[in-house]
C-alpha cells in the first residue's frame, strides 16, 4: 500500500477558486487520480490543457505541492498531497474550461448529515462540467443546494456520467481530505451492480488500469438468455467490488475479461448493444453504484442506492422472458 500524507492544516478540493483575482487551482491526490510524478499527474488532471503550458507552469514555479514549490517536472508525489497551481490561470489554455456555477437542480440525498451529503446519482448527469457537457453538472447542482443550507461541497470520489448511484460529497475541506484518505486506503466497501453479456464465473480481476494496479471482485448474482438477432445471448447480472478506484476500472476490467457491460460503447460490442437498446430501450450502460459503507467519526455508514427506473425495467423483461422460457 503506498504511503498516505496526513497534513490536516492543508485541506482543498478540485474545485477553481473563483474568489480569486487570478484562478488558483487546486487538487487533492486520491487513488482515482494518483500519479507518482506531478508533470504527469497534471497531465491527467489538465487533459485540456496543452503539454507545452503545464511544462511552462511548472518551469516558471507556479506549481506548489504541500505549499512547497516544486522543483522539477519528475518530482514525486503520494496520495493525499495537496497540488495547487498560483499565479496562473490555466483556464486560458483551456479551449473546453467551464467555470462552476450554482445550478437549480433536483437532488436524490439519501442521507445528509453535519459531515457529508449523500446522492442517488441519476444517469445521463455530468458530475463535472467539461467538454461535450452541454447542461449543469451536479457539482453545479451541490453548489446551490450548498449556498442555500451554509457549505461548500467538496467532492471526494466519482461517478462517469452515464453510471448512476451512490455518491458522497463532503460538506466542507477537513472532511473531504479525510474522507479523500479513507477511499484511498481501501477502508471503504464499494459495491457495484453490472450486467454484461456472456456467463462469467465469480473471480477476481487483477488487470492493471492505465499502467496502474486494480483490483474488481466480481460475483455472479443470476444468469438469462436474451434472444439478439434471432441468437440466444447469455447475460450475467453480477456483483462488482472494486478494490481500488481507477478510470472506467469496472467497464475495462469486464471487457478485458470477454463481458463487456451491456450498452457500454466505449468498452463494448457496438452492433449487440444496439440491438439491446432496440429490444429493451436501455439508452446507457448497465453499471450502477449500489452501496458504500465506511466507520467516519465513530459512525457506520451504509449507504445503499436502489436501481434506476431503466435498469429495474430491463431486469423485469429479461425476467420475464426467461421464465416463459426456462429452457431456450
Amino acid at each position: 500500500m503506498r504511503k498516505i500524507r496526513t497534513n490536516k492544516s492543508e485541506t482543498e478540493s478540485t474545485n477553481i477558486d473563483s474568489d480569486s483575482k487570478v484562478s488558483s487551482n487546486v487538487f487533492i491526490v486520491d487513488e482515482s487520480n494518483y500519479f507518482s510524478r506531478i508533470d504527469k499527474f497534471l497531465r491527467n488532471a489538465l487533459k485540456n490543457v496543452p503539454l507545452s503550458a503545464i511544462y511552462k507552469i511548472l518551469r516558471t514555479g507556479k506549481v506548489y505541492i504541500n505549499g512547497k514549490k516544486a522543483k522539477e517536472p519528475s518530482e514525486k508525489i503520494e496520495i493525499g498531497d495537496r497540488i495547487e497551481i498560483r499565479g496562473e490561470d490555466v483556464s486560458k489554455y483551456n479551449r473546453d474550461f467551464k467555470e462552476l456555477r450554482p445550478a437549480k437542480m433536483k437532488l436524490n440525498i439519501l442521507l445528509e448529515d453535519e459531515d457529508i451529503i449523500v446522492l442517488n446519482k441519476p444517469a445521463g448527469v455530468s458530475v463535472h462540467p467539461g467538454k461535450f457537457v452541454n447542461k449543469p453538472s451536479l457539482i453545479e447542482g451541490l453548489k446551490y443546494y450548498g449556498e442555500k443550507n451554509g457549505f461548500e461541497p467538496f467532492l471526494v470520489h466519482r461517478l462517469d456520467k452515464d453510471t448512476s448511484g451512490v455518491l458522497i460529497v463532503a460538506k466542507n475541506r477537513q472532511v473531504a481530505r479525510e474522507l479523500s484518505e479513507l477511499i484511498s486506503s481501501r477502508d471503504v466497501e464499494k459495491v457495484y451492480i453490472a450486467l454484461v453479456f456472456g456467463i462469467v464465473k465469480p473471480q477476481r480481476i487483477t488487470l492493471p488500469v492505465d499502467g496502474q494496479e486494480a483490483v474488481s471482485v466480481v460475483s455472479p448474482i443470476n444468469t438469462f438468455k436474451s434472444r439478439l438477432s434471432s441468437k440466444a445471448q447469455d447475460l450475467t447480472l453480477l456483483r462488482v467490488e472494486i478494490e481500488t478506484g481507477r478510470k472506467h476500472q469496472i467497464r475495462k476490467h469486464l471487457a478485458g475479461i470477454g463481458a463487456p457491460i451491456v450498452c457500454d460503447n466505449d468498452y463494448g460490442d457496438f452492433r449487440m448493444n444496439r440491438e439491446f437498446e432496440k429490444k429493451y430501450g436501455l439508452k446507457r450502460h448497465f453499471l450502477h453504484c449500489n452501496r458504500m459503507s465506511f466507520y467516519f467519526k465513530g459512525r457506520y455508514y451504509n449507504l445503499e442506492a436502489e436501481l434506476g427506473d431503466d435498469l429495474k425495467h430491463v431486469l423485469k423483461v429479461v425476467e420475464s422472458e426467461n421464465s416463459r422460457n426456462p429452457k431456450r
